[in-house]
């Protein structure tokens, strides 16, 4: 049986990260998903999925997203119950992820959607000349949880 899930979509609020009694962490977060397809006004339905990473995994996720962060993530989907305080069955279906891809540059992702929006009114840089590149002195944080990794590559779409 195969159960395996790529999602790539924007964060809907910033990671809630908490730590279990024997200190491990868990991050949960909900992903707005676009659908394939527009309805019938021609516009794309969004589909807001729940989210749940554990262990270093979570606190990387959390260290380096928020709010409107678009990013890719890889799990299974998982379901579970509980019984609330009305003494009701509640099911839970959400996304076990395992590993996650940042999608944007670090400091687009920082802007607000109504900077993305409008142009940069200060950008009289002459478009020949090569930009500078921040220097690397600094190794890159392995956010994908896993030794492999996550390629945008492989996914379908």
């Amino acid at each position: 049986m195969i159960n395996q899930t790529v999602l790539v979509g924007r964060l809907v609020a910033d990671v809630e990260l908490r730590y279990t009694q024997s200190g491990t962490a868990v991050g949960q977060f909900r992903l707005a998903v676009d659908r394939n397809y527009t309805n019938q006004q021609g516009e794309r339905e969004t589909d807001f999925i729940n989210c749940v990473m554990w262990r270093k995994t979570a606190e990387n996720f959390s260290n380096f997203t928020h709010k409107g962060s678009l990013v890719g993530i890889t799990g299974s989907i998982q379901t579970r119950t509980y019984t609330n305080q009305q003494d009701q069955k509640i099911y839970v279906t959400e996304v076990l992820a395992d590993s996650f891809q940042l999608l944007e540059p670090r400091n687009q992702s920082q802007t607000s959607p109504q900077q993305q929006s409008t142009p940069p009114a200060q950008d009289t840089t002459n478009r020949t000349q090569p930009r500078q590149t921040p220097p690397q002195s600094q190794p890159q944080p392995n956010t994908t949880g896993s030794a492999t990794g996550f390629d945008p590559g492989d996914l379908p779409f």
